[in-house]
């Protein structure tokens, strides 16, 4: 736990994927007009922390201009949390409808978790 508040205090790339990724889900939710579950949220955040200071620095600082790569991770980290079984049958109502759903096509990644059969 320590470590993951040395990070929330910097600015290197570990903080910023860590911001990007929180950006990522208050959109996610924020446009399906949902209230996003915080627990797992953080569980998110947290598992995508420990990923990534496991990484060396040269592959950190590959991930940080690798937007495939990066929402590999982001995805991994909202499935590791939980995300991926809130709210799901909403979600996967609408991600199965072709409803405009108003997310920018990265969101995908997220998205067709929903459209699977699991």
């Amino acid at each position: 736990m320590g470590a993951q508040n040395d990070h929330r205090h910097g600015t290197g790339p570990v903080e910023s994927l860590r911001n990007e990724f929180r950006e990522h889900l208050d959109v996610f939710y924020g446009r399906l007009k949902l209230a996003a579950p915080y627990d797992s949220v953080e569980k998110a955040l947290g598992a995508l922390t420990t990923r990534l200071t496991t990484l060396p620095p040269e592959a950190l600082q590959e991930l940080t201009t690798d937007a495939t790569r990066r929402w590999a991770y982001f995805r991994q980290a909202f499935v590791e949390s939980g995300l991926s079984s809130k709210h799901r049958g909403i979600i996967a109502g609408l991600a199965r409808s072709g409803a405009a759903l108003n997310l920018p096509p990265e969101y995908e990644h997220l998205l067709d978790l929903y459209r699977s059969t699991r």
